[in-house]
């Protein structure tokens, strides 16, 4: 059944996040249920309740004509009509892993636009296609190009100083649910204009030049979530920065990564990864990360430990590893 979300005004500290931060697609107070205020409220001021809609609304996927409740997001409408939603990436099924429109894996072309299906309402008429097409640039939600003093998990310990050490972007979006996530802005932050991998490599060779240093990071939120994106944005930050003193620094929580992942960012270009290590138990895991799916959040701890030791057994002389 459809959700809508209700505030509570017990909670509600009046902090702005559901207005300014996340991208609500709701117009005239008309919720959709797509979720994405609830998960970025840090007052947990905001309960997705069953609302059962009272209209229906024609729609096309593929062709194909599909009737589905009015008010829902094209991600719900897709699962209805047999199109899974899958919140790990595989062959089939659409990939919508931050459900707040930030990192666009799950984004479909939408009368000829392409949209994250995850914060796009119904409507009626409304043609979809589950595929983008082949020449169509991968964009996601990247912001926060600065210099860092520190670094991140990636960032070998001996060069950290009180001087800039590298410049970090945040690709918005993820796919954990920590409640002690440090960035929860970028996590759950869908407003602005996605970036398209050349336009956030170009700012990002600026930022380096502009801070005078050698080591460009990214980090999130999660920046593996998009892969096809993060991969052209290495490949083009390696073209802008040919020089051998540039290094290219990917932070993440490793849960996405697989060997050919890896061996991709590499062949792009990554020369240091940082890979946070949530747990070893899965009862610690899924409390650090907030994943309810024990499946999901097994197949979470499992691909992050494996990457891990991939790297460190058959790229420990091309890249740099770091574990927290």
């Amino acid at each position: 059944m459809p959700y809508i979300a209700r505030y509570s005004a017990d909670r509600c500290k009046d902090c702005g996040t559901c207005r300014e931060i996340v991208a609500c697609p709701a117009q005239d107070e008309a919720c959709i249920g797509c979720g994405a205020c609830a998960l970025a409220c840090p007052n947990q001021a905001i309960q997705m309740v069953e609302e059962k809609r009272t209209g229906d609304v024609i729609i096309y996927v593929n062709g194909k004509a599909t009737v589905v409740p009015e008010r829902i997001p094209v991600k719900e409408a897709l699962s209805l009509s047999g199109h899974p939603v899958v919140r790990m990436p595989q062959k089939e099924g659409i990939f919508a892993p931050c459900d707040v429109g930030a990192c666009f894996s799950c984004a479909v072309e939408i009368d000829g636009v392409v949209k994250p299906a995850c914060v796009t309402s119904v409507e009626n008429g409304m043609r979809i296609r589950t595929s983008v097409p082949e020449n169509c640039e991968p964009r996601r939600i990247v912001g926060g190009f600065m210099g860092h003093t520190v670094g991140g998990v990636g960032t070998p310990w001996d060069l950290k100083g009180t001087r800039y050490i590298e410049v970090a972007c945040f690709a918005g979006g993820c796919n954990l649910r920590c409640p002690q996530c440090q960035n929860w802005t970028t996590t759950y932050g869908g407003k602005g204009r996605p970036l398209s991998p050349e336009e956030a490599a170009y700012r990002m060779t600026l930022s380096r030049h502009e801070y005078g240093t050698n080591r460009m990071a990214i980090s999130g939120g999660e920046c593996t979530l998009n892969r096809p994106w993060l991969i052209q944005y290495t490949k083009e930050l390696k073209r802008l920065n040919s020089d051998s003193n540039a290094r290219f620094h990917v932070d993440t929580n490793g849960s996405l990564l697989t060997a050919d992942y890896i061996d991709e960012l590499v062949e792009a270009g990554m020369t240091d990864i940082g890979i946070d290590l949530k747990g070893m138990e899965i009862s610690t895991f899924q409390r650090i990360t907030g994943l309810k799916d024990r499946a999901v959040a097994q197949t979470c701890m499992d691909n992050a430990w494996a990457a891990a030791s991939y790297v460190q057994d058959h790229c420990r002389n091309r890249i740099f590893l770091g574990i927290p």
